[in-house]
């Protein structure tokens, strides 16, 4: 047997054996709560060699702790086909696709206008990806981005979706989404925030929340956001049409 074949099917065997692994982690979490993400453990060694210590904040409850207008704000905020689709929104992926391309070509036009001397404009790129795939990227996968991770990531979301239930899907996330700096889930950001518990947030609460979600740190920075309020205003609008898994 040849080296590269032998290397071809070691790296196979490689592939195969990790795929098992991430099935045996999901397959656990049927019974087991993740105690924590990938992306916390990045976040805690970030913030220990940033400042010496370890602000952090989270206290894992229960679906039934966690306010249902939570959830609902959610869902209308992050993936309004949360309940309907398998895991990815193909047609909120090509929305989005889109929307990048004319970012880009904007922010293109914009440098070539300005000239080479003025500081570059980037494009504001927007994602298209579900809460699945959001919790598969942050529970088991590093943050880099490459066309290998962003594979592994529809995979892993896959797995998700076959081996849990939405509200399962939905109790994980909402226990381990960032909410701020070294704030993690649904109670501590109750906490942290609106000094009450998750289940006792009420709607503008909940929608407060959930609109902070795509950038966490920037707006617990700037909480009196203008965006904040209108954003918020059009998701509670949103909420009462949301059907909970």
């Amino acid at each position: 047997m040849s080296w590269a074949l032998r290397m071809a099917l070691l790296l196979v065997l490689c592939t195969i054996s990790l795929q098992l692994f991430f099935v045996l982690r999901i397959a656990l979490m049927v019974v087991l709560d993740p105690q924590s993400t990938t992306f916390q453990r990045s976040e805690a060694m970030r913030l220990v060699a940033e400042k010496g210590d370890l602000p952090w904040r989270q206290q894992w409850v229960n679906a039934d702790q966690i306010s249902d207008h939570l959830k609902r704000a959610v869902i209308a905020s992050e993936d309004g086909g949360f309940v309907e689709h398998g895991g990815i929104d193909w047609d909120a992926l090509e929305q989005a696709w889109e929307r990048n391309q004319r970012a880009e070509a904007q922010a293109e036009r914009r440098n070539q206008r300005a000239g080479p001397q003025a500081r570059p404009v980037d494009a504001k790129v927007v994602g298209g990806s579900t809460i699945t795939q959001q919790l598969a990227k942050n529970l088991l996968l590093s943050g880099e981005r490459t066309v290998l991770r962003k594979a592994q990531e529809f995979v892993l979301t896959m797995l998700l979706e076959a081996l849990l239930s939405k509200q399962r899907i939905l109790e994980i996330y909402l226990n381990h989404v960032e909410w701020g700096e070294g704030v993690f889930g649904a109670q501590a950001a109750a906490q942290h925030y609106f000094r009450t518990d998750a289940s006792r947030l009420t709607p503008w609460q909940a929608a407060r929340l959930a609109v902070m979600l795509p950038a966490p740190k920037r707006f617990e920075k700037r909480p009196t956001s203008a965006y904040l309020s209108g954003r918020s205003a059009t998701v509670m609008a949103r909420m009462s049409a949301v059907t909970l898994p």
